[in-house]
């Protein structure tokens, strides 16, 4: 558990620093080229390279001791954070560096992930991953917050130095306060190219029994949740609110997820998370219906709320999707998977966007909620147990808990 907290506190940190460099560089773009659509590409780019990094660098997480990998992408994070903050660095070269940045964060992240079952035994595998989506999507709030605060007393530079100094922070913690562990892929299997192996590794990973259906199931749900969120501007200003109104939609389904993961951990045995995943997941959807109504303010915000509660279904399909993948390949699986979960949500904003131009909010949202619950239906049909009996199987020390 020591480490874990060690890991714990590093993810904190790091998303701090990385916050507060996007936040920081899309004003230092918006200063430069006055320019909206330029300042928001630099949160666009960050869901871009995750194609790169989950296809061609996914290898290094099983073919590099986990606690190295993570200390060379926080390290990289680093030095590329420290040179945008040079000043008169030429608009070109600070995407550029943030492209490298979006690259090596699958690689980190599915590091992480795959480290977690050597340190957390049984059901806390699924708790543990809950416990950082929890960290992560709060500090993400905070470090908003921070980089404007920031922002108010200190040049962008010295923002940006500030949260280098964050990933430095990062490294330091990793790197004495973990232990080493071997990689995971065997001896002799490290040969040839990187990319070649980690595509090679997508290829071993979607052939994997079982597991097609969990990585849809992963990816798809999300994909479509995000449509209220994506349109939460146009549907509060439909509704005469202002910022305020924004903010509140904006805040609704994190804090229902956020309800739903600290009640499922406490209250449900991993036994139950995992028999519950598609039930769970109906809720992400099911309220969304009743945007074809078009609900008022506090309603809108209720609705929203019970959607989050959907978002739990990660917690017992996180459980499933480690009990049917090979050890040698849980790197290059969970990298795969994050990538796509943050790939399919970057698709799913600009999708609803797009068919918001046609058609009023609060029916693109209903919307989405038919199609979500559609979607359920059809990953519900793959993932029915095969005739010889495989299926998704919990151990001796899950069914226990």
């Amino acid at each position: 558990m020591r480490e874990f907290r060690v890991i714990f506190l590093s993810q904190v940190i790091a998303t701090l620093g990385n916050v507060i460099a996007q936040i920081t560089l899309s004003i230092m773009v918006y200063q430069q080229t006055q320019s909206p659509l330029l300042s928001s590409l630099t949160f666009a780019l960050g869901f871009a390279p995750y194609v790169f990094g989950a296809t061609l660098l996914s290898a290094v997480a099983d073919r590099h001791p986990a606690r190295n990998v993570m200390v060379a992408c926080q390290a990289t994070s680093c030095v590329v954070v420290a040179v945008m903050a040079l000043p008169g660095t030429p608009l070109p070269v600070l995407l550029g560096l943030l492209l490298v940045l979006g690259t090596v964060a699958p690689v980190f992240q599915g590091a992480r992930a795959a480290s977690l079952p050597d340190l957390l035994s049984g059901s806390g595998y699924a708790l543990g991953r809950s416990l950082l989506r929890l960290v992560s999507q709060s500090t993400q709030i905070i470090g908003f917050a921070i980089g404007g605060l920031l922002l108010l007393v200190m040049t962008a530079s010295q923002a940006l130095l500030a949260a280098a100094a964050g990933f430095c922070l990062a490294v330091l913690l990793l790197r004495f306060g973990t232990r080493r562990r071997p990689a995971r892929e065997p001896e002799g299997g490290a040969h040839g190219s990187v990319a070649r192996a980690s595509l090679s590794g997508v290829r071993q990973v979607l052939a994997v029994p079982g597991l097609r259906p969990l990585l849809l199931l992963t990816w798809l749900p999300p994909a479509f949740a995000v449509a209220p969120e994506a349109l939460a501007s146009p549907y509060a200003d439909g509704l005469g609110g202002g910022s305020a109104a924004v903010g509140l939609l904006l805040c609704a389904a994190p804090a229902g997820s956020v309800v739903g993961e600290l009640l499922a951990g406490t209250l449900c045995t991993a036994r139950t998370r995992v028999r519950m995943v598609l039930p769970t997941a109906v809720l992400m959807f099911l309220p969304l219906l009743g945007f074809a109504f078009h609900p008022g303010l506090w309603a809108s915000v209720a609705l929203l709320t019970v959607c989050g509660f959907g978002f739990t279904y990660a917690m017992g399909l996180d459980q499933r999707v480690l009990d049917v993948t090979p050890e040698a390949l849980r790197g290059r699986a969970l990298t795969i998977t994050l990538a796509g979960l943050m790939i399919g949500q970057g698709l799913g904003f600009a999708a609803a966007g797009a068919v918001a131009e046609f058609l009023p909010p609060h029916v693109v949202i209903a919307m989405v909620g038919l199609l979500g619950l559609l979607t359920l239906a059809w990953c519900g049909v793959s993932m029915r147990p095969r005739k010889d009996g495989r299926a998704t199987r919990l151990s001796a020390a899950d069914q226990a808990a």
